[in-house]
């Protein structure tokens, strides 16, 4: 099925890393009449259906980033790229022309977000609406993780103990505490976390106004878990673990948005779905090591992989595949699932059944490279389920807060203006 609406997709950190990898998948799956990427994943469910993936017949892709120079640098690789790729899929034996009419309808356009700015988040909102009649997916999947340095004891000590888990969830990596944004909130909270939360609010009439029910897509982390969140500090200035905490915030807050969602929209009218996709491992530079250790953390990633592990994507392109499979594949083959047991430490498959218990899309790879999607549980929601909800209340609380502040100071300088 071809329909002649094309997705309007948004990536923030598109300029790099598992952000530029999404934005290289999608253009590589779309000029594929059938994209692989959409079609149901070991966890689907095995009963009849009518639904299929949709062919596109192009695509409008905003990369959101901070540097207009390294989008920029970005762009010019992406295209570099996919014309490379279409120029493979022509010369295959049963070539069908789609990529090439895909192509000619693709637009990769730069648009400026700093996420530790709440002025550049509504000066983008306000921004796309002049441009785009609607948004069909929002990626959310910039991050930043404030990087101190490594106990190297601690890391040691988890090598030989839990050599697996030293390039899974390693308990070594030092973060600062404390530092604030320029809105006087915290850094980490206000880039992973809050700001997202508030793209998709300020976004939320242009989602609405897609032609199909529109996606957000969280990222979160292998390393979003409970044990260091405290909800008194919510947002997060006064922990040594941040990221961990800012992940652990989006699995509630995309969680009980979804909730949100199915229970006070018809089922006969169009949503706005909320999913949480997980990277993996994956080499990129979020946590600036320099060139030697960065080397030896890639051999220590493939050798997990050796021995078993799923998790270690460590390319780019391999971690989007969760991603893209939630944007691309029929909401039949990923509706609410529940794993049915716990995973091994080794390699952490699970078995699947259907269910209601929030779960997470995270990509993973097997042994030769072959990457697919797997689910894992969002951790003790039924003991947090209560703080999603007030994580909700309280994000737009603040929200209007800032909305009101700034439009204060909007027509403050307005009026200087004709002083």
């Amino acid at each position: 099925m071809v329909i002649s609406s094309k997705p309007i997709i948004i990536v923030t950190g598109a300029n790099a890393g598992v952000g530029f990898g999404i934005c290289q998948r999608l253009l590589f799956q779309l000029s594929q009449a059938h994209p692989t990427d959409a079609l149901p994943q070991a966890f689907a469910p095995d009963t009849q259906t009518t639904e299929i993936p949709t062919t596109y017949n192009g695509l409008t892709l905003i990369m959101a980033c901070r540097s207009e120079k390294r989008a920029a640098e970005a762009r010019a690789k992406l295209l570099r790229l996919f014309n490379a790729h279409v120029e493979i899929l022509r010369k295959s034996p049963n070539y069908d022309g789609h990529a090439h009419k895909f192509r000619e309808n693709v637009d990769i356009q730069f648009h400026y977000l700093d996420l530790a700015s709440i002025v550049s988040v509504f000066r983008f909102a306000e921004e796309l609406p002049q441009r785009y009649p609607y948004i069909s997916h929002l990626i959310c999947n910039a991050g930043v993780i404030s990087f101190k340095g490594l106990h190297w004891p601690t890391c040691f000590q988890q090598l030989f103990t839990d050599p697996v888990g030293v390039v899974t969830h390693p308990r070594f990596n030092l973060q600062h505490k404390g530092e604030l944004s320029i809105d006087g909130l915290g850094w980490v909270w206000q880039c992973n976390t809050f700001s997202h939360y508030a793209l998709f609010r300020e976004l939320q009439p242009l989602l609405a106004a897609s032609p199909t029910e529109a996606r957000v897509i969280w990222s979160s982390s292998l390393e979003a878990l409970p044990c260091f969140y405290d909800s008194e500090d919510w947002q997060l200035k006064n922990t040594d673990h941040s990221y961990e905490n800012s992940k652990y915030q989006i699995d509630l807050i995309a969680t009980a948005l979804e909730q949100q969602s199915i229970q006070e929209v018809a089922p006969d009218s169009k949503r706005i779905r909320h999913f949480i996709s997980q990277p993996g491992c994956c080499d990129t530079q979020v946590v600036p090591i320099g060139m030697i250790l960065n080397f030896i953390k890639v051999m220590l990633f493939y050798l997990a992989r050796f021995f078993g592990s799923v998790n270690h994507n460590i390319e780019p392109f391999k971690s989007a595949i969760a991603t893209v499979h939630l944007v691309l594949a029929p909401l039949y083959f990923i509706t609410p699932l529940v794993v049915s047991r716990s995973p091994t430490p080794a390699n952490e498959t699970n078995s699947y059944v259907l269910g209601t218990h929030p779960i997470r899309f995270g990509s993973q790879t097997g042994l030769w490279g072959d990457e697919h999607v797997g689910l894992t549980k969002v951790a003790e929601w039924e003991t947090h389920k209560e703080e999603g909800e007030a994580l909700l209340a309280r994000c737009d609380s603040l929200l209007h807060s800032l909305r009101v502040s700034e439009r204060v100071t909007m027509d403050f300088e307005t009026a200087s203006e004709h002083m």
